[in-house]
């Protein structure tokens, strides 16, 4: 279920680190309190990660109650889950599989080219 985006209308992420012994009663609060977003959206998956990058916890309301999704990767490095403070951030059906995938969903840096000198 959570390898495919396509099920979702919208996919949120939780930067930074979530505590992952919440349940659902403490991430529906943490959705509603600190991202003023709600929980109760039908099709809409909000995702969080702890300081282990190798398990994520996934909620979703499908209309008379929530789903509590678990993933814990095995023989890989982790998800490269952005790491910037506490804040929601939604991404793309592109970036969702990139997350699945373990690699990062972050655009890359771009290298700012610099003409060489030339010394007389």
């Amino acid at each position: 279920m959570l390898n495919d985006a396509k099920a979702f209308d919208k996919v949120y992420i939780a930067c930074g680190y979530t505590d992952m012994r919440r349940g659902i009663d403490g991430l529906t609060s943490l959705i509603q309190t600190e991202f003023h977003l709600s929980p109760f959206t039908p099709n809409v998956l909000f995702l969080f990660c702890g300081r282990r990058t190798d398990r994520i916890k996934g909620l979703l309301w499908e209309g008379d109650g929530f789903l509590l999704l678990y993933k814990r990767l095995e023989g890989r490095n982790g998800f490269r889950w952005p790491r910037n403070g506490q804040e929601v951030a939604e991404i793309s059906a592109e970036q969702y599989q990139w997350l699945m995938q373990g690699l990062t969903i972050s655009p890359k840096r771009t290298v700012q080219k610099i003409a060489p000198r030339v010394v007389l």
